[in-house]
């Protein structure tokens, strides 16, 4: 069966060079001019997802709590895609430039399927996404991709809002509840030190101690003092006596001091009790002052996340007509395929396949008849 090209070289209407190169020479001829005329420009423009350390606002989110970009920066761009080609900023583009009249489309579905088509938002290495149109009309060109810029950083700024939003009202449940728990700790903080008639507990335990220390010191002094008098002096003596009661009552006094039971008042016992309820008391209310301060903090940080919601998307290159001149590529490509045709029909014609040995044989045979 013979191929394609065979069947178009050995057809009545390319018999002839003339003819050939009319046709394809014509077609040659009409795809370049196709492809060059009428003029085509290529209106582009590119933006990126904003870092918030570019802006110098790195720290001063930080400090107030602030998280303007949560999903990375890799996840900003593939959301800056998906947003720029989604239906709603083909609805804004539509809206703004008037785009089913100025076309003259039809309606808004043809419209979209025309921006769908023609539109291209991609990617580029550096997380930088390109918006690009190739038209015939410059102007409406630049006007589309401009509209698209304002477009995709409106519908981020919204997200971003939307998702403060959603964040400060979970922040200002969590504040509400950090405020009751610092008040409930606040409250039994001062109730316990009105129960032990002290404004600072603590301070009681270190008079314990320096008291303990003084009458162990005197009970020290006496008991030099008795031995000194016994010297001089016989244990009935009046000063004997006098020195043997007092360190008898400071020794009691000192037992009272030491008992490590809850029932005395101003004990060892006492005083540890107190002491350890009182660092119960404190380690609750300092976590209860910790988490509302932290929440505020961040409560605090959704006002500056507002703030810098429309700096989402940094614009690098503004819309405009690049001055390389367009060449509409599927006419250059039809071109292109009709020269490789006529070329190969012609080498078909100078070098045709060799016919099969068993078709040779059976001409021989039929001549040799």
């Amino acid at each position: 069966m013979p191929s394609l090209i065979g069947m178009l070289a050995a057809s009545r209407v390319l018999a002839t060079a003339w003819a050939r190169a009319a046709l394809f020479g014509t077609l040659c001829l009409a795809a370049v001019l196709l492809a060059l005329f009428p003029q085509r420009y290529l209106a582009t423009a590119s933006l990126t997802p904003t870092d918030p350390d570019s802006l110098g606002l790195g720290g001063t989110l930080g400090q107030l709590g602030a998280i303007n970009n949560v999903f990375g920066n890799q996840a900003a761009i593939e959301v800056a895609l998906r947003v720029g080609r989604s239906v709603s900023v083909r609805d804004r583009v539509i809206a703004r430039l008037g785009l089913v009249e100025r076309i003259d489309l039809g309606d808004r579905i043809a419209a979209q399927r025309w921006l769908e088509r023609r539109v291209t938002v991609r990617s580029l290495r550096g997380g930088i996404i390109l918006v690009s149109l190739d038209d015939a009309d410059p102007r409406l060109a630049q006007d589309v991709v401009g509209a698209y810029v304002t477009a995709i950083r409106d519908d981020l700024a919204k997200i971003a809002r939307r998702q403060t939003a959603y964040k400060r009202q979970v922040l200002l449940e969590l504040v509400g509840a950090a405020n009751d728990r610092l008040d409930k700790a606040q409250v039994a903080y001062d109730r316990f030190r009105l129960g032990t008639r002290a404004a600072m507990p603590d301070v009681k335990a270190a008079l314990l101690s320096s008291q303990i220390a003084d009458i162990e010191a005197t009970i020290q002094a006496r008991t030099v003092e008795l031995q000194t008098a016994r010297q001089t002096y016989t244990d009935d003596h009046l000063t004997v006596k006098r020195l043997r009661a007092e360190i008898a009552a400071l020794q009691g006094q000192l037992g009272r001091l030491r008992a490590t039971g809850q029932g005395g008042d101003g004990t060892v016992g006492q005083v540890v009790a107190e002491s350890s309820e009182l660092y119960r008391r404190e380690r609750e209310l300092a976590v209860a002052k910790t988490l509302y301060e932290g929440y505020l903090r961040y409560l605090q940080g959704t006002a500056v996340e507002d703030m810098t919601s429309t700096a989402a998307v940094r614009v690098l290159e503004p819309p405009h007509i690049e001055t390389a001149r367009q060449v509409w590529w599927p006419a250059a490509a039809a071109g292109g395929a009709a020269l490789l045709v006529w070329l190969a029909i012609e080498f078909y014609r100078l070098r045709p396949p060799l016919a099969p040995r068993s078709h040779k044989a059976g001409e021989q045979e039929a001549h040799g008849a």
